[in-house]
Protein backbone atom coordinates (compact mmCIF):
# COMPACT_ATOMS: atom_id res chain seq x y z
CA UNK A 1 0.00 0.00 0.00
CA UNK A 2 1.49 3.54 -1.23
CA UNK A 3 1.20 6.58 0.95
CA UNK A 4 0.11 9.85 -0.33
CA UNK A 5 2.10 12.19 -1.53
CA UNK A 6 1.93 15.53 -0.82
CA UNK A 7 3.67 18.88 -2.41
CA UNK A 8 5.68 20.70 -0.10
CA UNK A 9 6.68 24.72 -0.35
CA UNK A 10 8.92 26.39 0.68
CA UNK A 11 9.11 30.40 -0.10
CA UNK A 12 11.79 32.28 1.09
CA UNK A 13 11.74 35.98 1.16
CA UNK A 14 13.93 38.83 1.63
CA UNK A 15 12.62 41.42 3.76
CA UNK A 16 14.16 43.44 5.81
CA UNK A 17 12.55 44.90 8.19
CA UNK A 18 11.02 43.34 11.25
CA UNK A 19 7.76 45.76 10.48
CA UNK A 20 7.87 43.80 6.81
CA UNK A 21 8.22 40.50 8.24
CA UNK A 22 5.17 41.19 10.81
CA UNK A 23 3.37 41.91 8.32
CA UNK A 24 3.71 39.38 5.86
CA UNK A 25 3.71 36.43 8.78
CA UNK A 26 0.18 37.89 9.87
CA UNK A 27 -1.46 37.90 6.34
CA UNK A 28 0.34 34.15 5.43
CA UNK A 29 -1.15 32.86 8.83
CA UNK A 30 -4.48 33.37 8.11
CA UNK A 31 -4.15 31.48 4.29
CA UNK A 32 -5.36 28.15 5.62
CA UNK A 33 -8.73 29.48 5.77
CA UNK A 34 -8.09 32.46 3.48
CA UNK A 35 -7.50 30.41 0.75
CA UNK A 36 -11.02 28.67 -0.87
CA UNK A 37 -11.34 26.88 -3.72
CA UNK A 38 -14.42 25.89 -4.92
CA UNK A 39 -15.45 27.67 -1.44
CA UNK A 40 -13.68 25.26 0.57
CA UNK A 41 -10.03 25.87 2.37
CA UNK A 42 -7.60 23.66 -0.03
CA UNK A 43 -4.60 24.86 1.82
CA UNK A 44 -3.49 21.29 3.95
CA UNK A 45 -1.08 23.36 6.46
CA UNK A 46 1.27 26.67 6.39
CA UNK A 47 3.61 27.70 8.44
CA UNK A 48 5.84 31.23 8.17
CA UNK A 49 8.71 32.86 10.34
CA UNK A 50 12.00 34.16 10.64
CA UNK A 51 15.21 32.46 9.19
CA UNK A 52 17.92 32.17 11.83
CA UNK A 53 20.70 35.09 11.69
CA UNK A 54 23.37 33.00 9.07
CA UNK A 55 25.24 33.36 6.91
CA UNK A 56 23.64 29.98 5.18
CA UNK A 57 20.15 32.12 4.75
CA UNK A 58 22.00 34.24 1.81
CA UNK A 59 19.54 37.57 3.13
CA UNK A 60 16.68 35.23 3.09
CA UNK A 61 14.71 36.55 6.66
CA UNK A 62 11.35 34.90 6.06
CA UNK A 63 10.70 30.77 5.29
CA UNK A 64 7.23 29.90 4.69
CA UNK A 65 5.80 26.52 3.81
CA UNK A 66 2.94 25.24 2.67
CA UNK A 67 1.93 21.76 2.18
CA UNK A 68 -1.14 20.79 -0.69
CA UNK A 69 -2.87 17.69 -1.65
CA UNK A 70 -2.11 17.37 -5.25
CA UNK A 71 0.01 19.61 -7.54
CA UNK A 72 -3.25 21.33 -9.21
CA UNK A 73 -4.31 22.70 -6.08
CA UNK A 74 -0.47 24.43 -5.94
CA UNK A 75 -0.82 25.66 -9.20
CA UNK A 76 -4.49 27.09 -8.22
CA UNK A 77 -2.78 28.89 -5.20
CA UNK A 78 -0.16 30.53 -7.79
CA UNK A 79 -2.63 30.93 -10.45
CA UNK A 80 -6.03 31.56 -9.71
CA UNK A 81 -6.51 31.82 -5.47
CA UNK A 82 -7.63 35.62 -4.60
CA UNK A 83 -5.90 35.58 -0.86
CA UNK A 84 -2.60 34.90 -2.15
CA UNK A 85 -3.13 37.82 -5.04
CA UNK A 86 -3.50 39.78 -1.79
CA UNK A 87 -0.57 38.27 -0.23
CA UNK A 88 1.38 38.51 -3.34
CA UNK A 89 0.71 42.42 -3.68
CA UNK A 90 1.75 43.00 -0.45
CA UNK A 91 4.85 40.77 -0.72
CA UNK A 92 5.79 42.87 -3.66
CA UNK A 93 5.79 45.96 -1.82
CA UNK A 94 8.35 44.49 1.56
CA UNK A 95 10.45 41.72 -0.09
CA UNK A 96 13.96 42.86 -1.69
CA UNK A 97 15.65 41.09 -4.26
CA UNK A 98 14.40 37.36 -5.79
CA UNK A 99 12.42 35.51 -4.36
CA UNK A 100 12.97 31.25 -3.90
CA UNK A 101 10.55 28.79 -4.09
CA UNK A 102 11.42 25.35 -3.85
CA UNK A 103 8.29 22.61 -3.89
CA UNK A 104 8.64 18.52 -4.13
CA UNK A 105 6.36 15.22 -3.39
CA UNK A 106 7.02 13.97 0.36
CA UNK A 107 7.25 10.25 0.61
Amino acid sequence: MSAARVINRVTFFKIPSKEGQAKLIDIYRDMPTRALKDGKPYIISATVGPTFDDARNQGYTLAAHSVFATVEDMKYYDDECVAHGELKKVARTLHEGVMMVYFQNAL
